[in-house]
């Protein structure tokens, strides 16, 4: 029997041994005998917020870095560490999205003094250095003590790490911000594949603009998937690993505004995948888009500071956008999280990482709930990550991953004390400070007196008040529960002080020690608690402050509360200058109704509702149409780095909130052909828009418009004024720039006749004999066939007959015909050979001399082409001379004799017929869009200035209503002052304001090499 007790023990004793060998196993080997003491730990008391609440009396018992058990009425085992936390609170590990930490930096290149046209990487990877799709941030993270430090000291228990440089930056790991080697610190290795806009470290030329980097992720997920169909010659790593990658989780960091998030959600759409989005902290200005977008954001803590209004130069640096967004931005989280937007909250970007708590808590004093920050800090980024079975929250089975804290986070003395990763704990605050506030009755020796602690946990204030009401204010020092008081008896000389030291009992908030009274005598003193201190501001709940402002359209100090609507309007007895058959007419009317215009004429008779308005002594012209223009256009207007960017469109990148848009309409523009630059021979597919002020982006577009693009001849695209290192690019002479044409419009024939063959082969039907795989879809090549195909057509950029001769010998080889020629200050030696070709001239009114090129300019262009049957228009290519285009067209009559009638059409209808918009634009008839200027004097006259103007019967601009608009800017730039200097004044950081690039965009830029 005594056998048999021995081998049960034995047994036991051994099974106990490899259960727990089992619960540590590892593929590590251990130099020495490995330390298998059981890893329990049980925590009561504390608060606990689990299932997305706070919850009392519960016991948390972790074993071997996981939680066991969490309820109530648990037996806790007789070998547990019981951890008594009453008071405290219990946190699930933050997860911080947006991190490098532990992810080594890509090597920095040597500098290179021209361009670089192809990858300068080594291997079998894609043909652009921006694509490091095959990355994976696991195989270089390597712990950081010093960063996971400050992680652990924010919560941050987890961070999604990886590299963030290049536009396919390959996938992100999940790891815990513990201290054990690397294997057991990665919770995932492949949490996430990780996008951009942003081409980062790449030395590669191409792209140099947001436009080009939208393209070649399009024009890499068409690779990618021709790739996938197996049947291709070459082995792409990059390619490869991009198609295994869309399985993960996808975040895009998008950055920049709104803007950006929303084109990220394009090409979300475009790949049928939703993404999770890096933010901006500036979604709250089109938050209606940004909840349908479908999305999950990743928003920012890092709130803007105040900007320093006592700088020098300060008033004239700052303008009400920027100082509207630091006000605004606190309200961001609420904002998202009223809209009903899943979203996480990030620590990214601090310069202090200790302002995390700060920000988060001035979030939550704006109207965002403490249980959905803990919520998007938590549970939501690991579920986003499929890590929610893990992490994210504490519930039995997962990771012991928490912290422990003094208090709710909204509280301003809230300390974390411990973080417990891995079920292994951290020591972040030791010794929270105590708080020492409250009234006391204070005594020493024969004295009593009243002690007031009062002030702030980090830095108390303390006053005396003695029995005949006088009072003293000694000097406190605090360090932990150690406490000193110095201070004078009232009545008695400063010099004769009383020092007392001691300590502080937190358990009763009594205090006690050793002193000297003012004579130098040794005394006891104790300080024995009474009562509260009751905070009238704290003891107030405090309201949810109110959203400073509600939606603008654009969010701009020129923006609408609410949207204008198209009107119902009769403008009767004004000028009308059709620019149509109708010509000029004298005291008519004009009836806009529906966006349309319903009728022109004398003596209009109108429903009883419709609004009328007096245009006596009035003018009304059609919306003047800018047919070169580079406004309203983000992220560079050139992707110059290669001869042929035919694959990039400015559509994909226009700027709705341009504040030029909302000046050209005060100027009567009201449509424009937005251009790709001049920087190579074959530029980019250009956007027709209307200038919808405040409409977003995809809104702005013309949708039933043709299709353009941007070709250039000259000093540009041959690189002869870019400087001395570009000389390696394709081509370098006129005569190169011809055999460009010619080679791009021969490969895109054939190109486009294989596509055809087999699609056309496809759709026959299964009869058909397919001929092999589809071929490899090329966007660039795309858009030439599109002109062969007479589906897209040519603005080009040019100057001397040469080249203009050129082109359309090019253009009639290949059977299509030069849409416009802009620019075209030559065009006047060879416009009969225009005239033949059936070509259109949109030209400046008198610029010259400029460059060497243009020499031969003069201010008779213009009319010379009209009277020779040539379509012609007057453009800008300027943001500041689009205000003024009538006043441009006004210059032909000075200098050519140009009819007035004339002169105005060269800048309405005449661009209208160019861009092929003619049918519903460009004049003002009937069922035409009712796009119109009311000018106070006669439309080409230097005095005269737009009093309203209409884009589709809708009133952008309106004089009066823009001066109401100029005077509450102003009002409201004077009240955000005025919150900055008390920012300012009450000690808080503050930042200098800077000058901004207005990124005024023109073709002078592009020639001086400025803007490519």
């Amino acid at each position: 029997m005594k056998k048999f007790k021995i081998i049960l023990i034995f047994a036991i004793s051994q099974l106990a041994l490899l259960s727990r060998l089992e619960a540590q196993e590892s593929s590590f080997r251990f130099n020495g005998p490995e330390d298998i003491r059981s890893n329990m730990h049980v925590f009561t008391g504390a608060k606990i917020f689990t299932s997305g609440q706070w919850k009392d009396s519960l016991v948390l018992l972790i074993r071997e870095g996981k939680i066991e058990q969490l309820g109530k009425n648990i037996s806790i085992p007789s070998q547990a560490i019981v951890h008594d936390l009453k008071g405290k609170y219990i946190y699930p590990s933050f997860i911080e999205f947006i991190s490098d930490y532990g992810i080594g930096a890509k090597g920095k290149k040597e500098s290179k003094d021209g361009p670089q046209m192809e990858s300068g990487i080594k291997g079998a990877f894609g043909w652009n250095e921006a694509i490091c799709s095959e990355f994976d941030a696991v195989s270089t993270f390597k712990r950081d003590e010093k960063k996971a430090e400050e992680l652990r000291k924010n919560g941050f228990g987890l961070a999604l790490v990886h590299r963030r440089d290049g536009i396919a930056r390959g996938t992100a790991a999940l790891v815990k911000t513990g201290s054990e080697r690397e294997n057991l610190m990665v919770e995932t290795g492949r949490a996430a594949a990780v996008f951009s806009f942003s081409k980062g470290s790449s030395s590669q030329d191409y792209p140099s603009s947001l436009m080009g980097s939208i393209a070649l992720l399009r024009q890499t997920t068409l690779d990618a998937n021709w790739y996938a169909q197996g049947r291709q010659t070459e082995f792409n790593l990059s390619l490869d690993a991009w198609n295994k990658n869309l399985s993960l989780p996808l975040l895009f960091d998008a950055g920049g505004d709104w803007q950006q998030a929303l084109r990220a959600d394009k090409i979300a759409d475009e790949w049928e995948k939703v993404f999770i989005i890096n933010g901006s902290g500036k979604e709250y200005q089109r938050i209606r888009e940004i909840a349908a977008s479908g999305a999950t954001f990743v928003i920012p803590l890092n709130f803007p500071n105040a900007f320093d209004l006592e700088s020098p130069g300060a008033q004239q640096l700052l303008n009400w956008d920027d100082m509207k967004h630091w006000e605004m931005a606190p309200f961001n989280p609420r904002i998202i999280h009223e809209a009903g937007v899943p979203f996480v909250l990030s620590a990214a970007g601090f310069e202090k990482p200790d302002d995390f708590w700060k920000n988060l808590r001035k979030a939550i004093a704006c109207g965002l709930p403490d249980h959905a920050a803990i919520k998007a800090l938590s549970e939501t980024p690991a579920r986003l990550l499929r890590a929610d079975a893990n992490c994210g929250s504490l519930s039995t089975g997962k990771g012991a991953h928490f912290f422990i804290a003094t208090g709710p986070l909204t509280d301003e003395n809230f300390q974390i004390t411990e973080h417990w990763i891995n079920g292994r704990p951290y020591t972040i605050n030791p010794d929270p400070l105590s708080d020492i506030r409250g009234k006391y009755l204070l005594s020493w020796a024969e004295l009593q007196a009243k002690l007031v602690m009062s002030g702030s946990l980090r830095k108390p204030e303390a006053k005396i008040v003695f029995s005949d009401s006088s009072e003293s204010r000694p000097m406190l020092s605090q360090s932990l529960d150690q406490i000193s008081l110095v201070f004078a008896v009232p009545g008695k000389s400063d010099s004769l002080r009383v020092r007392l030291s001691g300590l502080f009992n937190p358990s009763d908030k009594s205090m006690s020690g050793k002193g000297f009274d003012e004579k130098g005598r040794w005394i006891s003193w104790s300080a024995r608690f009474s009562e509260a201190i009751t905070d009238s501001l704290k003891a107030e709940k405090k309201e949810t402050p109110p959203i400073p402002v509600g939606l603008r359209f654009p969010f701009h100090a020129y923006g609408f509360e609410q949207m204008p609507a198209a009107e119902d309007l009769l403008i009767r007895n004004a000028q009308v200058w059709s620019c149509g058959p109708q010509g000029i007419l004298q005291n008519a009317d004009v009836w806009i109704s529906a966006g349309k215009i319903k009728a022109v004429g004398k003596g209009l008779q109108v429903s009883t509702t419709t609004k009328v308005l007096d245009g006596t002594g009035l003018h009304i012209s059609p919306g003047i149409i800018d047919e070169h223009s580079h406004i309203a256009i983000q992220g560079g207007v050139n992707e110059g780095t290669e001869s042929s960017s035919a694959e990039v469109r400015i559509g994909d990148v226009l700027r709705s909130d341009d504040i030029n848009i909302y000046r050209q309409l005060a100027g009567g523009v009201t449509s424009c052909q937005l251009l790709h630059g001049s920087a190579n021979p074959i530029g980019g597919q250009s956007a027709l828009v209307k200038l919808r002020w405040g409409m977003l982006p995809e809104q702005l577009k013309i949708k039933s418009a043709d299709g353009f693009i941007k070709f250039a001849l000259g000093e540009n695209v041959k690189q002869s004024n870019w400087g001395e290192n570009y000389t390696i690019r394709y081509p370098q002479t006129r005569m190169g720039v011809e055999q460009t044409y010619m080679d791009y419009f021969s490969r895109a024939k054939a190109y486009g006749e294989k596509m055809e063959t087999y699609m056309s082969s496809r759709s026959a039907g299964k009869k058909a004999v397919i001929p092999g795989p589809m071929p490899r879809r090329d966007l660039e090549l795309d858009a030439l066939y599109e002109i062969l195909k007479k589906k897209r057509f040519i603005t080009c950029h040019s100057y001397v007959q040469s080249e203009i001769n050129m082109l359309m010998h090019v253009a009639d080889s290949f059977g299509f015909k030069v849409n416009t020629f802009t620019h075209i200050l030559e065009g006047y030696k060879v416009a009969d050979k225009m005239k033949a070709h059936g070509v259109n001239a949109s030209t400046f009114s008198d610029w010259w001399a400029y460059k060497f090129e243009v020499n031969d300019a003069i201010p008779h262009n213009a009319s010379v082409l009209h009277r020779m049957g040539i379509c012609t228009a007057i453009n800008s290519d300027d943001a500041e001379m689009a205000r003024r285009l009538n006043q441009e067209a006004a210059k032909t009559v000075k200098y050519g004799a140009t009819s007035e009638e004339d002169a105005l059409k060269m800048v309405s209808i005449y661009p209208a017929r160019m861009l092929h918009l003619d049918r519903f634009t460009g004049s003002i008839e009937a069922e035409k869009d009712a796009d119109l200027v009311l000018w106070s004097g006669h439309p080409l006259s230097v005095y005269s200035r737009p009093l309203a103007t209409w884009v589709d019967g809708i009133r952008y601009f309106d004089a009066e209503r823009d001066q109401q608009m100029r005077e509450k800017a102003a009002e409201e730039k004077n009240r955000l002052a005025q919150l900055m200097l008390a920012e300012k004044k009450a000690g808080e950081s503050v930042k200098k304001p800077v000058k901004k690039d207005p990124q005024l965009y023109n073709c002078s830029l592009f020639e001086r090499g400025l803007a490519h």
